[in-house]
Order: structure tokens, then sequence, then C-alpha cells
């Protein structure tokens, strides 16, 4: 019996994709509702609206939008504005106030050539142009002490030159303003009063930390993409709002968590990898029922591909690059590569096939969609080599063109390859997956992991019709494809807490620590936490403080980051501290000198304040036994990779598949968003939360929780 409209509450998360927007909408006592539509890139607020309108038709007691919008009391956002914005450098015109002297190095960055060996390899272009870059006389000691007074005169020059060029943000950043913000302070206040309309960033509000090249690069960055945001969420929140919602709107962080639309606006940088970041909360959320606290988060959406590790937790990164240009804020360490379905094949100079990375994106997306594209892609593959049913795309919503799809793969792939177009697509189908193994790779073995030893959870709309040959290729024996694998990330949003990080740097050597000074440090921090925790309207019972400390053998550059409780610092356990930097640095590179008894400092102090959120159980069902023929659905040749040859192989309907449900591969599970293709080397059973687990063929002890009493 459907609930009374008055009685429905709904939470919904949101993704916005370079493809895709995926929904996904909970509501107590019930099932997950999930939707997909088109992006729609020139205003990303118009696919949300269509979106949250057609779901609102969807429900299994319709809606109005005006109704449903009404009912809902959380939106999770996860946006790529910010992404997008930085990659095709159309962010905001962007000026910069330094210190004099320093400004090339924001291009200079740390003089470090990625490809060291490449003559032809270039420098990457920062996003504030030379002519815009001001040097201001100032000057600081590495103690915060004044050497030079801030020239308030060249600040006002500064502040000219960016009217005169129409400049719409600015950027402030002084060498070692990280011990005294004050000419910052000063700075800053002239800009308002001068530029009150620009957007305004400082790096000692920011990001208060040592080394000046990631620093100033954070804050440029920040200052780049604040306007676009800014604009979006208006845009977003207006349109909302007149749409009738009137609940909490709750932006994604690049460190998993969520924060509120005014954060966001002030620290933008903080969603540079928004939109993936909630896959890894989920994924883990996955593999948590079947005994597994660790994992390998996947997902192939239309234009990209992402990989994370889990190990217990999200693995979060103290600084990573979006397109080359630093970003020293904390984020999760997601690896992205150019590798979705809407990724082009193409010939290089020396005859070999590519896969990616550019897209043909929503429009016109692949060949076979019938919007005019016009180039090969791995989704026109998958439906030459029968892995996508031309009907029923999309739940049948997109009819696919077989015929398009064969005649583009023919003409730029098949003929100056000198092969058929079936072999021609299974070659663009097996290089799409070695990228995105390559991919797995960099978050695994790069990093000092086996992947062997984790279960690869498989997300995205094409992610579970690549899995079983990435997993081949790394020798994984188990992949679990959840039921709302399509749309992974948008429901990992609804599992996010708000976060927030704050770091300072210490500098300071063990055993002669200042402990007073360390601890009323991390109080203080502590308490702008609470103090930004009680403004979202967290109660303290809600609030958790977690500490971290970056840590190095005294003359090492680079510093260990790891978590130390609260109660080892207020203790003074220097022992319980050292013994934990020791640990980590042997898990990341192999040794300690911990016998040679080397000194080990501290550089900076992390605190993350974390205000837990209210999340929904999802309800299980009964086991149902092994026999899925109820959910078999017909058949139809498909390219069997193993044998590489086509066979005629079972489809099932993902939908009507019950807990304990097994299907041997080679076959096919169609669900509305999403196709799974079980190759000939695993087998398949559905878990009581509706997940497929694909298991290497013969190794039912990997699945024994979902296989019933009879196990």
């Amino acid at each position: 019996m459907t609930a009374p409209a008055t009685a429905r509450r709904f939470k919904v998360g949101i993704d916005v994709g370079g493809t895709f927007t995926d929904f996904y909408v909970r509501e107590p006592g019930r099932e997950p509702v999930i939707h997909k539509v088109l992006s729609t890139p020139t205003d990303p607020s118009v696919g949300v609206l269509t979106g949250l309108r057609e779901l609102a038709g969807a429900l299994d007691a319709p809606l109005a939008l005006t109704d449903f919008l009404g009912l809902v009391e959380v939106i999770v956002h996860g946006t790529t504005v910010t992404t997008n914005a930085t990659l095709t450098r159309r962010g905001a015109k962007t000026g910069l106030i330094t210190t004099a002297g320093v400004r090339d190095a924001l291009e200079m960055r740390r003089g470090i050539r990625e490809e060291r060996y490449n003559n032809r390899y270039t420098n990457v272009a920062p996003v504030v142009p030379r002519y815009l870059r001001v040097g201001v006389t100032e000057r600081l000691d590495r103690h915060g002490r004044t050497v030079q007074p801030l020239a308030l005169d060249d600040v006002r020059g500064a502040i000219a030159l960016f009217k005169a060029e129409n400049v719409k943000a600015v950027a402030i950043c002084f060498m070692n303003a990280f011990a005294n913000p004050a000419h910052e302070a000063e700075a800053a206040a002239l800009v308002r009063k001068e530029l009150p309309g620009a957007f305004l960033t400082t790096s000692t509000e920011l990001l208060p930390a040592i080394r000046f090249y990631d620093r100033v690069s954070t804050t440029a960055l920040n200052a780049y993409v604040g306007p676009i945001l800014d604009h979006y969420l208006a845009q977003l929140q207006r349109r909302l709002s007149e749409a009738g919602f009137a609940g909490a709107l709750l932006i994604m962080q690049s460190n998993g968590g969520v924060m509120t639309p005014e954060v966001a606006r002030k620290s933008p940088a903080l969603t540079l990898l928004s939109g993936p970041a909630g896959g890894p909360i989920a994924g883990l959320a996955a593999a948590r029922p079947h005994g597994m606290d660790s994992c390998i988060v996947v997902d192939m959406g239309g234009t990209s591909f992402e990989a994370a590790l889990v190990e217990k937790t999200p693995v979060v990164i103290k600084e990573g690059e979006i397109d080359r240009l630093r970003c020293a804020l904390p984020m999760l360490g997601i690896h992205t590569i150019g590798a979705g379905g809407g990724s082009i094949g193409w010939i290089d100079q020396g005859g070999l096939l590519r896969m990616g990375p550019h897209s043909a994106g929503a429009t016109p997306g692949p060949a076979c969609y019938g919007q005019g594209g016009e180039l090969p892609t791995t989704t026109d593959a998958n439906l030459v080599l029968g892995y996508l049913s031309a009907d029923f795309f999309s739940g049948g919503r997109i009819k696919l063109d077989a015929k398009t799809a064969r005649e583009v793969i023919a003409r730029k792939i098949a003929a100056p390859l000198g092969m058929t177009v079936e072999q021609a697509a299974a070659g663009m189908y097996r290089v799409a997956c070695t990228n995105m193994a390559q991919g797995v790779r960099a978050v695994t073995i790069e990093r000092g992991s086996d992947p062997r030893e984790f279960p690869l959870v498989v997300a995205g709309g094409a992610g579970p019709l690549h899995s079983c040959v990435i997993c081949n290729d790394l020798d994984i024996a188990l992949q679990i494809v959840p039921r709302e694998s399509s749309v992974l990330c948008a429901s990992g949003m609804l599992m996010g807490d708000l976060r927030h990080d704050f770091v300072r740097t210490f500098v300071d050597r063990f055993p002669d620590l200042r402990w007073d000074k360390l601890n009323a440090l991390i109080a203080e921090m502590i308490a702008t936490g609470d103090r930004t925790l009680a403004g979202e309207n967290i109660a303290p019972e809600r609030r958790q403080h977690a500490v971290t400390l970056d840590c190095r053998y005294l003359k090492q550059y680079h510093e260990v980051s790891f978590p130390v409780p609260l109660a080892a610092i207020e203790n003074r356990d220097a022992g319980a501290i050292l013994r934990a930097f020791h640990d980590e640095h042997n898990r990341l590179f192999g040794y300690s000198l911990e016998q040679e008894a080397t000194p080990v400092e501290i550089v900076n102090v992390r605190v993350q304040s974390i205000g837990m959120t209210e999340k929904l159980e999802l309800l299980g069902e009964p086991f149902a036994g092994a026999e899925a023929s109820a959910a078999r659905k017909g058949e139809r040749p498909a390219y069997v990779f193993e044998k590489e040859s086509f066979a005629t192989i079972p489809v099932f309907d993902g939908h009507r598949l019950r807990h304990g449900n097994r299907i041997a591969g080679p076959a096919l599970v169609e669900m509305i968003t999403t196709t799974a293709f079980i190759s000939a080397s695993y087998d398949a059973v559905t878990d009581k939360f509706g997940s497929l687990l694909m298991y290497r063929k013969g190794r039912e002890d990997l699945v024994r929780d979902c296989l019933g009493a009879a196990s």
C-alpha cells in the first residue's frame, strides 16, 4: 500500500557527469530509485531539473515536480563545474598579488619536468598569465616577523591594473604568510574596498601551510574557478527554489565529505574532484556486507574512468593535481583517465589503434545514438559485439542504431587496419579495457598494494561490461556490481558526512617538542571546526575531530601523514606517536630509520572536523534459491573474448534476479541503467541487497554468504 504523499520524505543524490546526470533517491522503508538523464553541459542545472521532473513522475505514486521537491529533505550534489572549467581553461579572468620577485613561481612550479626524457614535453600554462601576476614589496621571515612592511601603494597599482583588464577574481599569496596572515589581510581589505565585485582568495584563509608553490597554485586555482561555481550554485538554488524545494542543499567535496553551498562558494577548489568522490564511500558500503573492509572501486561513465583504493576507509591524499596543476587540499586518491563509453577510437601515426582520451560526450554522443556523431566510440563497439541491446538501452528510452555503428567502425577503424568490423570492434573493446586496467594499477601497484588482494567494486553505466577483462588482466577473483552500479557516486553522496579540513604549519622536533604550543594549536583548530559545524546545525554529540600529523626524518624533503589519537598528544606520549610514524613510513617505503634513532620532526598539523549525518539503511531480501530461470529474458550472439569468437549466450533481466540466484558465464545481465557481461571465466550470484557478485569459476568460497544453507 502506498503511503500518503504528506507522509513521504525523500533524500536525493545527484552526480552531474560529462555525458549523464545520475540520480539516486532514498525514502524510508522503500527501495532506492535510480534515474539517469543526458547532461546539459552549457547549463548543468537544466539537466538537474529535467531529471528531477522525470523522477517525480516515475515514482510508484507519481508526483508533480513541485509536490516532489516539497517532500525532499536533502539534496546532495556532486558537480564537475569547477573540474571542467579548469580542464577547458574557461575559468574567470584572474589576477595574482604576491611577494615581489616570486611571481613566476606559479609557472616555474617545482622545477621538475614530469617526463624528464621527453624533449618535446612543454610546461603547463598557469591559470593566471604573467602580465596579471603582480609582485608587491613586502617580506616576512619564516617565523612570521616583518622584514619589509607591505607597500600598500604597490597593492593599489595591482588593483588599478586589474580594473583596467576587467579581472573577475583575485588571489593573494605572500611568502611565509602561513606564519603570519597580517600582510595578506591588509592587502585583502584594500582589494575588497577597491574591487568589491571581484572574487577574492587569500592563501592564509584557504591553505595556511608551508611550501610556497603548493600554496600559490591552490590559491590561484580557487580564485580561478570561484566565479564559475558561484554563478552555477546561484542558478541551481534559484531554479530549485522556484520549483518548490525548501530543504537542505549540500555539495560533495573532493575529500568524500559534504559541505553547505556557502562553504563551497568560499572555497570552490574543494569541489575539483566533487563528482567522483562519492564512489569510494558507496563501494565500501557494497563490500562490507560480505565481510570485506577494503576494495578497489572503479567507475566507467560516458566520458571518464575513475579508480580508487579503499583500505577500511577511502584513501585520502593531502595534495593532488588536476591537468598538471597542483591543488594541495585533501582529496580522495582517485585516478582518472579518459576512458568511457563515449571514448573515441582512432589510429595514430604509427598505425596503432587507440581509444580516448577524447570523448563524444552527450552531444553528439556515440554514432549509434543517431544524433549526428560520426566517430566510432566504445559504445559503438559494445553494440557491434552484442553486449548492448539496440532496443533496451536506457530501458528502451534511447534506441541505438547498429547500422550506423558498424558503418563508422568500418570506415574509421576496420578499413585502415585491414580487418572485419567485428575484429575492429573487438580490438577497440580490448584496448579500452587495457587502458582501464592500467588505471587500476596506478592506484594499487604504483602505491605499493597488490590488486589481487582486493575485490573490484564496479560502477558506472559502462563499467560492468568491461570489468571481467580488467579482472582477468589483473588476476582479480571477485567483482561486486552493486544494484546502484550505474549511479554509484550519486548513492555515495547520501552516505557522506559533513567534513572540514584544517591545516597549520608547526615545525618542531622530537624529543624537544613544545607540547604546550602543539596542544594549544590543536585546541584552536578543533574550536574552529566546532564553530563551523555549529553553524551547520550539527549537534555536539554528532561531531568528531580527527588529528593527523605530517612528519619526516630530519633532512627529508617529503612528509608522511598519519593519524594520531588525540589522547596521545594530550598525554605527551612521544613513543606512541613515533611508533605510528615509523610504521607508516615502513608501510609506504619498505623501511624505517627507527633503529638508527634518526630525529623526527613535525611539519604540519591537520584536523578534520566531521559532522555525522543521518543515513538510511538498505533493505535486504530473503534467500530465494539458486535457480535464475525466472529472470531469463532471451539470448543473443555476443563476443566472448576468452574464445575470440561470437557465441549465443543467455540474457537475464537484472531487476528480476533474487537473492541467491546463480548465473554461469558467459551471460549478459540487463538493467535499465547498465548491463553486466559475465565472461566465460566467471560465474555470478545475487546478494540480499541486489548486488551481482561475479567470481572466478571454482571460487565459490568467495561468495559463500550468498549461496544459502547448502553452502
